[in-house]
């Protein structure tokens, strides 16, 4: 029988940064037969549901292959499991989640990480209220500072970037702008209030959220010329700050709204990022609908509308480039002057996970092209290697393979043998600690980053379910 080495590290993905709570001993261990016990204990796990125990208990019923079980019941209730802290303060759910091995809640990664137990909401009243603490954290945040991404539990801290060259405030992790930390939030309330019909947590500071997210993006058009939002950090590392005293290179107004990073926490080289300008349009929409219906602000509505449009307008008269090898394909980052970078990162949102954020139809023949660009050599961030290729980037450099690229390829694919593809390669290069990581080598899966990330684990386990439901056949 096939053996398998597991491999024992500090901190495993369900753990603390300098404690492992699951202690896995190094040794050989059968896979067909004989799976070390890595998740959490009962008894030591932050919040448990139990619809999503119902459908981790459903999926390895069914599913025969005993180490994609064994994988489900470690990813998919990792969140719920180790990051979430719920409590209520006067009667509203407050929910606090961090990433795993970094004591912070970044607004995207918690938008992200609680967005698979979606779907259950309407089974367990207490996921709904978790889900719905999230929201209300959300908003208390976007309020505190639209552009910040990540903040800690106590307003008062000051935490390790109290020194960059910016408006840092405490309580505030970081205050790295980017268009996709005020998207997220969007998209959680706006699908929290479609699934369940709860409008608890729209309420007048919700609002105030929203037009502060509207003035953010229309103030970082830049149509003036001005920018009230500047970011320097005394750093070796090119990617953690922005060049111009911190303003980021010019670019031209063009009707694009600029992001000074990516979501992967880096700076971004042209300011109009794409897939960033992508989502905006979207959760917009949704906003504007959700103000409309729910509190009658047509007037706002109709100002986010109008936004949405424009950038939609300009995505398409200024990003699309015309490839002598792919045809028409969407570019990366574009500056409005002319200049387009031309790749893909890892992180969500990309050019290849457009169509699970709702951005373009999976059909549409432009992000096709776009998709066989970035799943190809031509994509500075796309590597091969011995253990699997997949998309990296520059935030841990390269021949570094990012599990969540490979879950998104599957997760915006209708080919099923490359769904399945995907699904046996993440199966092979969790580096035997049974979780997804943030980056592995593309030769080696047992060289990799972050031991404890929430994020790609909940997002395979979303995946993985997808499959289940949708195309079984696939998992057998």
């Amino acid at each position: 029988m096939k053996r398998r080495k597991f491999i024992q590290n500090t901190a495993l993905a369900g753990g603390l940064a300098v404690v492992n709570p699951f202690k896995v001993v190094a040794g050989d261990y059968d896979f067909l037969q004989n799976f070390p016990v890595v998740r959490l204990p009962e008894e030591k796990r932050n919040f448990t549901s139990k619809a999503i125990e119902k459908a981790i208990k459903k999926f390895r019923k069914y599913v025969k292959n005993e180490e994609l079980g064994w994988l489900f019941n470690n990813c998919f209730p990792n969140t719920l499991d180790t990051t979430v802290t719920y409590s209520e303060i006067n009667g509203k759910p407050d929910t606090y989640v961090i990433t795993g091995d970094i004591d912070a809640m970044w607004l995207r990664d918690s938008s992200a990480q609680v967005w698979p137990y979606m779907q259950f909401a309407d089974e367990d009243k207490a996921l709904k209220k978790l889900i719905a603490g999230v929201i209300n954290r959300q908003t208390q945040y976007i309020l505190k500072d639209p552009y910040a991404n990540a903040f800690y539990n106590d307003p008062g801290k000051k935490g390790e970037w109290i020194s960059d060259h910016t408006n840092m405030k405490p309580g505030v992790h970081e205050r790295k702008y980017e268009i996709d930390s005020l998207c997220y939030p969007i998209r959680l309330a706006y699908n929290y209030w479609k699934v369940t019909g709860d409008t608890s947590p729209f309420d007048s500071q919700w609002r105030t959220a929203m037009k502060s997210i509207l003035k953010v993006f229309r103030d970082q058009q830049q149509k003036e010329g001005k920018n009230p939002y500047y970011f320097e950090r005394t750093t070796s590392r090119g990617t953690d700050t922005r060049a111009m005293a911190g303003y980021g290179y010019p670019v031209k107004p063009v009707g694009l709204i600029c992001s000074a990073f990516r979501p992967s926490d880096d700076a971004t080289v042209f300011s109009f990022l794409i897939p960033s300008n992508f989502f905006a349009v979207v959760s917009l929409n949704q906003a504007a609908e959700m103000l409309e219906t729910l509190a009658q602000d047509t007037n706002t509505a109709k100002e986010m509308r109008l936004l949405s449009n424009e950038v939609k307008k300009a995505i398409n008269d200024y990003a699309v480039v015309d490839h002598k090898k792919y045809g028409k394909i969407y570019a990366f980052e574009i500056d409005g002057f002319g200049n387009h970078l031309m790749m893909d990162d890892a992180n969500v949102p990309s050019l290849l996970s457009l169509p699970y954020l709702d951005a373009v139809d999976v059909n549409d023949p432009v992000y096709q092209n776009t998709r066989k660009f970035v799943l190809s050599v031509d994509n500075p961030f796309f590597f091969k290697g011995k253990a699997a290729e997949g998309i990296g980037g520059p935030h841990i450099g390269m021949d570094m393979i990012w599990p969540m690229a490979i879950t998104m390829r599957g997760l915006t694919s209708t080919n099923k043998s490359e769904i399945r593809e995907c699904i046996m390669t993440l199966k092979a290069t969790h580096g035997g600690t049974g979780f997804m990581h943030e980056s592995f080598h593309k030769d080696n899966p047992e060289n990799f980053t972050r031991v404890w990330f929430a994020w790609a684990n909940t997002l395979f386990g979303e995946f993985l379910w997808k499959t289940f439901k949708e195309n079984p056949e696939i998992l057998k």
